[in-house]
């Protein structure tokens, strides 16, 4: 694993091998905490006020007092440059600081890191898995961006297993919910659907983005809940996140997808594409 010679934490940028969070820390602890990935090409963080809005909201919702808006973009560019980067996947840590050994928490201030990594390719198709445990669509957590992230570890370690490169989640009514770090869509004739925000799955900033650019371009998008069984007989299957953009499924769990020429997927990939061109913070 190559990691960056230096990072952002508290303010400072430091080495990483001297870096340190106290044991105390409820992020370390108990997850208590949220954070934020994004992308930076050309040295800027791409959609960093969609990105920065969403921290806000899981903040809020798990009583974190978020950083101002100016901090948080100086931090990433600070990061970036330090080690040298144009081009990085960048993660934006808060937990809600120093805590007991239990659940309540104590009175410190947020601790946040923020870190760059060099950005790297996907492979061009992706072969998912579903998953035998379900997503909470009733969880306190259900939608937050949190730290609490050892079920999606184990599920994507179990991808990896079956040569896999991400895992599926139903929910608790057995619809599609999302990926372990991935919205999914699914393609039906010529209607694009994506499971709405009350399957439990993350509001993901490029999932948004993909509705839109749907919008724009006349293709036809739904939001819908979907039985997990429509992952057997749909026509075509794709994943997005800050990463990935639009990531065409290529294998759903023993199910080789049909290759089809000129697919909704790459119109909608073009119609994001589009939608997004010449703009740091569409």
């Amino acid at each position: 694993m190559n990691l960056p010679a230096l990072l952002w934490i508290n303010g400072r940028i430091v080495p990483t091998a001297e870096a340190r969070v106290s044991p105390l820390d409820h992020g370390f602890l108990v997850g208590d905490g949220v954070f934020e990935t994004l992308v930076a090409r050309n040295g800027q963080p791409f959609t960093p006020t969609r990105h920065w809005k969403r921290l806000v909201a899981s903040c809020a919702a798990m009583g974190i007092t978020p950083p101002e808006f100016g901090l948080y973009v100086q931090a990433m560019h600070e990061v970036m440059k330090a080690n040298g980067l144009t081009d990085a996947r960048i993660r934006v840590t808060l937990s809600s600081g120093d805590g007991p050994l239990g659940s309540d928490r104590g009175n410190s201030a947020a601790t946040m890191t923020v870190v760059a990594t060099q950005l790297k390719p996907w492979p061009p198709t992706e072969s998912v898995i579903t998953v035998p445990w379900t997503r909470n669509e009733h969880d306190a957590l259900a939608g937050i961006k949190s730290v609490s992230y050892a079920g999606n570890v184990r599920a994507l370690a179990l991808a990896h297993e079956k040569g896999a490169g991400e895992a599926l989640f139903a929910n608790t009514s057995a619809q599609l919910c999302e990926g372990t770090g991935t919205n999914v869509f699914i393609v039906v004739g010529t209607l694009v659907q994506t499971p709405p925000l009350s399957s439990g799955c993350l509001a993901g900033v490029t999932r948004g983005l993909v509705i839109e650019a749907c919008q724009a371009a006349g293709i036809a998008v739904d939001e819908s809940p979907i039985p997990i069984t429509h992952l057997q007989t749909c026509d075509e299957a794709f994943l997005t996140s800050s990463t990935r953009d639009v990531h065409t499924i290529a294998k759903i769990d023993q199910r080789l997808m049909p290759e089809i020429p000129n697919s909704i997927t790459q119109r909608v990939a073009q119609a994001f594409r589009d939608h997004v061109a010449g703009r740091d913070d569409p």
